[in-house]
C-alpha cells in the first residue's frame, strides 16, 4: 500500500478506525472522515503512532447530508490527485424514523445513498488511480426481501423481525453490485463486505427499541455481557474491509461479496434482483442530482 491513498468513513472510531489503521499500517496514506474534529484528530494521532508514519489526516464531514459529501470531495480533490481505496463504512441505527435536513431518511442517506454518491464525486480520482478498489460494508442481518414500495421506510420501519437497518444493509449490496456492473472497464472495482458483529461505538449506544420486538427480549444480554466479552477485538471486524481494498486474489474482482472471513460468498437472491438493483439506482440517481449535476458527474459512472 505504499504511495497509495484510502479514505475511509465512520473511520474516527471502530471498525471504520481499525480498517484505517489496518491500511496505513500497510503503509498507504489515510484520510479519517467523522462528523466530531476533535476526535478525528485523536484518532488521526493515535494511527500514526501505531503505523510509524504522519500520512494521516482527518476531515470533518457529515456524509448523510448532500452538502456534506460535496464538501468532503471537494476537499479530498484539493489534496490529492488521486485515490486508490475508498471504504464506504459509516453506520448508523436508529429507533425511529428520521430525515435529514435534505428530506431523506437518514439510514437510506447513511448506507446507500452516502455510498453512491460519494463514489461518484469521487469518480475523477478514483480513476487515475491505476486500479482503484471501492469497498462498500454491510451489516446487521441482512439479506431479506427488497420492498421496492418502501425504501426510505415510509410505511414500515421496526416490525416484529424487521428491521430497517437490515433493509438498507441489503440495499447497499444491490447497490453495489449494479456500481460494479455500471464501473466495469473504467478500472476501478467495487466490492461488498461483511464485518460481522462487533462491540462498536455504535452498537454501545443502539437503544433496544432500535431491535425488532421478538429481539427485545435478549437484546440486553447481548448488549451488555456477551458484545463486551467476545466481540471487543474491532481489527477482526474490520478484516474483510482491508482484505477487499488490499488482497492481490480480488485484483480487478468487481461486484463480489466478501464476508467476515475473508471468503467470497453469494449475494443474496434479493440484492441480485434486477428489479430491485433498478429501484434502488434510480432512487439514488433522483436524490444525489442536485450535487452530482453541479460536479458535472454523471450517475451512469
Amino acid at each position: 500500500m505504499n504511495g497509495r491513498v484510502a479514505l475511509i468513513t465512520g473511520s474516527t472510531g471502530g471498525i471504520g478506525m481499525e480498517t484505517a489503521r489496518g491500511l496505513a499500517g500497510r503503509g498507504a496514506s489515510v484520510i479519517l472522515v467523522g462528523l466530531d474534529p476533535a476526535r478525528g484528530l485523536r484518532a488521526a494521532r493515535d494511527i500514526r503512532s501505531s503505523a510509524g508514519h504522519d500520512r494521516v489526516h482527518a476531515v470533518s464531514a457529515d456524509v448523510t447530508r448532500l452538502d456534506g459529501l460535496r464538501r468532503l470531495a471537494a476537499a479530498v480533490g484539493e489534496r490529492h490527485d488521486r485515490l486508490d481505496v475508498l471504504v464506504n463504512n459509516v453506520g448508523v441505527n436508529l429507533p425511529a424514523r428520521e430525515l435529514t435536513a435534505d428530506g431523506v431518511e437518514k439510514m437510506f442517506a447513511a448506507h446507500v445513498l452516502a455510498p453512491f454518491t460519494l463514489t461518484h464525486l469521487l469518480l475523477p480520482q478514483l480513476r487515475r488511480a491505476p486500479a482503484a478498489r471501492v469497498v462498500n460494508l454491510t451489516g446487521g442481518i441482512p439479506g431479506g426481501p427488497i420492498d421496492r414500495g418502501d425504501l426510505q421506510g415510509e410505511r414500515r420501519y421496526i416490525g416484529w423481525t424487521f428491521s430497517h437497518y437490515n433493509h438498507t444493509k441489503t440495499m447497499t449490496m444491490a447497490m453495489t453490485h449494479r456500481l460494479a456492473e455500471r464501473l466495469r472497464g473504467s478500472g476501478v472495482t467495487a466490492n461488498v463486505v461483511y464485518p460481522g458483529h462487533g462491540y462498536t461505538p455504535m452498537n454501545r449506544s443502539t437503544p433496544i427499541r432500535a431491535f425488532p420486538i421478538v429481539y427485545r427480549p435478549i437484546a440486553p444480554l447481548v448488549l451488555k455481557v456477551v458484545a463486551p466479552l467476545f466481540l471487543s477485538d474491532l481489527a477482526r471486524s474490520a478484516r474483510s474491509s482491508v482484505y477487499a481494498a488490499t488482497s492481490a486474489e480480488l485484483e480487478g474482482v468487481s461486484g463480489a461479496y466478501v464476508d467476515d472471513k475473508c471468503r467470497r460468498k453469494p449475494l443474496p437472491a434479493s440484492a441480485l434482483d434486477p428489479g430491485n438493483q433498478e429501484a434502488v439506482w434510480e432512487l439514488c440517481v433522483r436524490l444525489s442530482a442536485p450535487v452530482l449535476q453541479a460536479a458535472g458527474e454523471s450517475s451512469s459512472a
